[in-house]
């Protein structure tokens, strides 16, 4: 009688893990043709903090980020801004439009001014790996007498 229970529980496993399989890699093929990829064409044009100015130890409440994307379709991807080699900020599965897209990301929790002075840049998913963004300049937060990221011709607030 215990080997038709083995035998019976044996055929019931094999049959969720037949099941289950297909929907399982079902999902992963939909992340990756979701997903932005190495060929799109990706730039920052604009990254500010906010509040702006902060006074020094003073919190990040997010990151204001402007995005052209040139892409034909929509792809789903990871931002993360960085300062170096620290995370600053992290949006996941943020949906990329065709075009300019601006998003906030909440800043880490951590992360204050200190210093003179602080340089950013941003990273995207691509195919499963972060690359930097492109930019036509770099983003720098300066002491005077508070810190700022406000430029010349700088986006309303």
């Amino acid at each position: 009688m215990s080997w038709i229970k083995a035998a019976f529980l044996t055929g019931v496993l094999s049959s969720l893990l037949m099941n289950a399989t297909p929907e399982t890699m079902a999902a992963d093929g939909d992340r990756r043709g979701r997903g932005c990829q190495r060929g799109d064409r990706i730039n920052i044009q604009d990254l500010d903090m906010s509040p702006d100015p902060v006074v020094e130890g003073q919190r990040v409440r997010a990151w204001k980020v402007r995005i052209n994307f040139e892409g034909g379709r929509e792809c789903e991807t990871d931002i993360v801004v960085r300062e170096g080699s620290n995370v600053v900020g992290q949006s996941r599965n943020f949906r990329m439009r065709p075009g300019v897209n601006e998003l906030e990301i909440p800043a880490v929790e951590g992360f204050r001014h200190t210093g003179r002075e602080h340089c950013f840049n941003v990273q995207v998913d691509l195919d499963g790996s972060r690359q930097q963004v492109d930019a036509a300049r770099r983003f720098c937060a300066r002491q005077r007498p508070m810190w700022s990221m406000r430029e010349a011709g700088d986006r309303g607030r």
